[in-house]
């Protein structure tokens, strides 16, 4: 099993920028793949950014390339997202989610373990 718990969200003005963590128990994060979701209200949820585990490779949303950042830090078990030149589009609930079966995954049904979410609101 593995536990995840988001850290990070809040109410930022359009422009703004807010680092989401994402602390990982139960598994070593190095052989996970991890990614951050989002969910608007009314609206499915979509991949923001994946990090594979040991090779570093990424994936991003179109909408948040060169704005946003996926990163990790084996050592602390976080993965950490950073989001910069926020949008009030990006205004949604943020989840963290793993598997240990993957390197990048686009889906949501490829990630068995989820956390349980962090608001981001963007002000205009």
């Amino acid at each position: 099993q593995v536990q995840l718990v988001e850290s990070g969200g809040g109410t930022v003005q359009a422009g703004g920028s807010l680092r989401l963590s994402c602390a990982a128990s139960g598994r070593a994060l190095s052989v996970l793949g991890m990614a951050w979701f989002r969910q608007a209200p009314g609206k499915e949820r979509e991949l923001v950014g994946a990090i594979s585990g040991r090779a570093g490779m990424t994936y991003y949303l179109d909408s948040v390339k060169g704005r946003f950042g996926i990163s990790r830090d084996n050592a602390k078990s976080t993965v950490y997202l950073q989001m910069n030149s926020l949008k009030p589009e990006d205004t949604a609930e943020y989840y963290c989610a793993a598997d240990p079966r993957i390197r990048v995954g686009k889906k949501p049904n490829e990630y068995a373990y989820w956390g349980q979410g962090t608001q981001v609101t963007v002000a205009s």
